[in-house]
């Protein structure tokens, strides 16, 4: 049992295309091996105002400090959501940090070399009110160059199966918020990334003032290095404890 002035809390947020089950790669198993509490949030992929608001209500739940822990596009929600009092520190693990008047397709087109958009798919819903809208998935057959060309293939399938639709209006929504303006924050860059530029993830920890660690991974570092993920967040917990 783990009070909490021991640990902080470590909050997962995963990104588009994707769920919950990017953490069962070894962030889980290894925040359990050290102690941690934590919690999973299940991010909906429909705005970053409505992401926030749930993530919001998760850290309502929990007493003590937090430290959020985001993939790609939950980056723009933990900015958000991290202006919350008790969250002391954020890590973005191969996610944009846009700031406040910008979204996550600002951080994707600011600087040339990303190449997210040639990879997906549009596809269009209606909700039962009639409202329509898009969503956006990577082709399959572009998946494994996007976002996971260093993942087993077997864990690949398993990515392309699962991969759940982003609204393309949460990509392009401008943040209101932005916590790393007064937050420690920590980049694992993925130095093997086609979707964020090597010139954005540059810009955005040198205006964020972030403490940077570079990999030769994909935009999967969750699963292709979770051991790092878990060095990040002690080096972040003991940060925000001193």
């Amino acid at each position: 049992m783990h009070t909490g002035s021991a640990k902080p809390t470590i909050v997962l947020v995963h990104g588009a295309v994707e769920d919950s089950s990017l953490w069962t790669h070894g962030v889980i198993q290894g925040l359990t091996r050290e102690g941690y509490p934590f919690k999973v949030f299940s991010n909906p992929l429909r705005g970053v105002a409505h992401d926030t608001a749930y993530l919001r209500s998760l850290l309502d739940t929990i007493e003590g400090p937090v430290i959020l822990v985001s993939h790609a596009y939950g980056g723009a929600v933990i900015g958000q959501a991290g202006d919350d009092p008790k969250v002391k520190g954020l890590i973005y693990a191969g996610s944009p940090m846009p700031g406040a008047g910008e979204s996550t397709n600002d951080c994707l087109e600011r600087f040339p070399g990303g190449d997210f958009g040639t990879s997906v798919d549009l596809v269009p819903y209606t909700l039962p009110h009639g409202t329509s809208g898009t969503n956006l998935v990577v082709k399959p057959d572009k998946y494994a160059y996007l976002l996971a060309a260093d993942v087993p293939e077997d864990k690949l399938a398993l990515m392309i199966a699962i991969q759940r639709p982003i609204s393309l209006a949460a990509l392009n929504e401008k943040l209101t918020s932005a916590a790393w303006t007064t937050k420690p924050s920590w980049q694992i860059r993925p130095l093997l990334d086609p979707v964020i530029p090597q010139a954005e993830f540059q810009f955005e920890a040198e205006r964020a003032g972030s403490q940077v660690i570079e990999l030769n991974s994909s935009h999967a570092i969750p699963i292709t290095f979770p051991e790092v993920v878990i060095d990040v967040i002690g080096q972040a917990a003991r940060a925000v404890a001193s």
